[in-house]
């Protein structure tokens, strides 16, 4: 293959797999508020 489209892969792959950590990062991010939100939820209504 040519350097171009070697060049082009490799910034695409490098493209990808930092929009596959920021997804990973949001889905913890809202897992973690969710955690949050329940427990303020089971604490409130246990009185």
């Amino acid at each position: 293959m040519s350097k171009k489209v070697n060049k082009k892969r490799q910034a695409y792959q490098e493209k990808q797999q930092k929009q596959g950590q920021n997804v990973v990062k949001w889905i913890f991010i809202g897992l973690l508020l969710l955690a949050i939100v329940y427990v303020a939820f089971t604490m409130t209504t246990m009185n």
